[in-house]
């Protein structure tokens, strides 16, 4: 199953599965993107500057008006998310750096699709199914991060088992700092032995040195 602009459509994006092709929705118009793209962007932050709503709600609601909005040809819905990880954390929020939110979504994006389906489809311009599904993927994460950060915790305390988890459940390149966030009660020294056993195990691998090194997982 693909997704394809069709110039034949007008703009449209199609939805291909080898059977049969439908519209999924219409987006903005190309030259309507840049002035709705800084509507977006004003109203979200009079609003927050205003406190006028939830800093959850108001970042789920940007989301949701950015892929209707669709500004680029390819990659609407991973730069969403990145915009996701982005707001959350600006939010308080930043289980993302443990947890892969795009994996939850992945897992389950039949409900993702039908949500936004309702949205353009149907015309109930009603953000709420989108807010409950976005609110449903943070509260998963956290669950997870939760069970993982006590099974660390219960494995007879060993700090360099809580740091292994910590390891094996961050998301795209980390730092020592993030490993320190997630394990409070270990050493810095704890942590860069870890860090080079695991390296000597090839699961892991130093790839901007010094004294902000940045790792990730192999």
């Amino acid at each position: 199953m693909t997704f394809t602009y069709d110039n034949i459509y007008s703009n449209m994006i199609i939805l291909i599965d080898h059977i049969s092709m439908g519209v999924r929705f219409v987006p903005v118009k190309a030259f309507l993107v840049p002035s709705a793209m800084d509507e977006l962007c004003h109203g979200f932050n009079t609003y927050r500057e205003k406190e006028s709503f939830d800093d959850l709600i108001l970042s789920f609601a940007f989301i949701l008006d950015f892929l209707c909005i669709h500004p680029f040809r390819d990659g609407n819905g991973r730069i969403s998310r990145l915009l996701t990880l982005l707001l959350l954390y600006q939010a308080g929020f930043e289980v993302g750096r443990f947890i892969s939110l795009e994996r939850i979504i992945e897992e389950s994006k039949v409900t993702y699709y039908d949500v936004l389906e309702k949205w353009w489809h149907e015309n109930q311009h009603n953000p709420i199914p989108w807010i409950e599904y976005s609110l449903g993927v943070l509260i998963a994460a956290y669950k997870e991060f939760e069970e993982w950060v006590n099974l660390a915790e219960n494995q007879r305390g060993s700090k360099t088992a809580m740091i292994k988890e910590t390891i094996l459940h961050l998301s795209g390149d980390f730092f020592i700092q993030d490993i320190e966030q997630a394990c409070p009660n270990v050493s810095r020294p704890t942590i860069y032995r870890v860090l080079a056993i695991l390296k000597d195990e090839g699961k892991v691998d130093c790839i901007v040195p010094g004294r902000n090194a940045r790792w990730k997982r192999i």
